[in-house]
């Protein structure tokens, strides 16, 4: 909570391109601070998301480098080394469109950069921004 406090605080008063200009290296930061596996990750999903949904902008959500529509997180990566866990995860918020039926994944563990991953992650990139 925190953290989410704190970013707040960043960019409060700002507005507009300097705003935006704030947290897209805020995002930059927090992919640049990650090591490893979570780096390579949230690297490959900072630049599948400015090739297929350039509408989204960076930013830090909780201090995970996300991606947002209209102020609201549509896609976000939280790096194993956060939780200790073996593996990061890419997360998808409500406003991402990947509705599918009934039921629907919203959340894919991701333990490394592969094509098969870089491809399947522009597919849902593509998909979650319609």
């Amino acid at each position: 909570m925190a953290q989410r406090a704190e970013e707040l605080r960043s960019t409060k008063g700002l507005k507009g391109a300097a705003k935006q200009a704030a947290e897209l290296e805020a995002c930059i930061a927090a992919i640049d601070a990650l090591t490893g596996t979570d780096r390579e990750v949230a690297t490959l999903l900072h630049r599948v998301v400015t090739e297929e949904a350039p509408q989204l902008a960076p930013k830090t959500w909780y201090g995970f480098p996300s991606y947002a529509r209209e102020g609201k997180v549509v896609v976000f990566y939280q790096p194993a080394s956060k939780f200790d866990t073996r593996y990061g995860t890419v997360g998808f918020q409500e406003d991402a469109l990947l509705d599918d039926g009934d039921m629907w994944a919203t959340s894919f563990a991701v333990v490394g950069v592969t094509p098969a991953v870089e491809k399947t992650l522009r597919e849902l990139v593509a998909r979650s921004v319609g």
